[in-house]
C-alpha cells in the first residue's frame, strides 16, 4: 500500500477514487509508566514510555486505515493525516485518515 500525505502518487497516474478511509485506536497510560514518566519529568529528557506508546498507537490506526483501503479495492492512499485528542484523562485517540484511489502499477 503506497501512502502519501500529497495529493496524488508522485509518477503514479490515478485511475480511481474509492473514497474516505480511516482507523483509529484509543491508548491509555499505563500506571507503571506512568510512574516512570512521572520521576522523569523531575530531572527532565524524553520520556521514552510514552513516545514508545504512541508510535505504537501510530502504527496500528495506519494499519486499519489501510485495512479500510484494502476492503474498497484500493492500493494507495493520498493525503494521509494523523491526528490525535484526549478523550478522557490518561487515554488518548489517535486517527489516521486520507483518500483511498487505486493508482497505476
Amino acid at each position: 500500500m503506497i501512502i502519501v500525505t500529497t495529493e496524488s502518487v508522485p509518477g503514479k497516474e490515478t485511475m480511481e477514487f474509492k473514497g474516505f478511509v480511516r482507523g483509529s485506536t484509543v491508548q491509555s497510560k499505563h500506571i507503571g509508566k506512568d510512574i516512570m514518566a512521572g520521576l522523569k519529568t523531575i530531572v527532565g529528557g524524553e520520556l521514552k514510555e510514552y513516545t514508545e506508546m504512541m508510535e505504537e498507537a501510530r502504527k496500528k490506526a495506519i494499519g486499519r486505515m489501510v485495512e479500510d483501503a484494502k476492503a474498497k479495492g484500493a492500493n494507495a492512499i493520498i493525503c494521509m493525516r494523523l491526528e490525535s485528542s484526549a478523550v478522557m484523562q490518561n487515554a488518548s485517540e489517535i486517527i489516521a485518515y486520507g483518500t483511498a484511489v487505486l493508482v497505476e502499477e
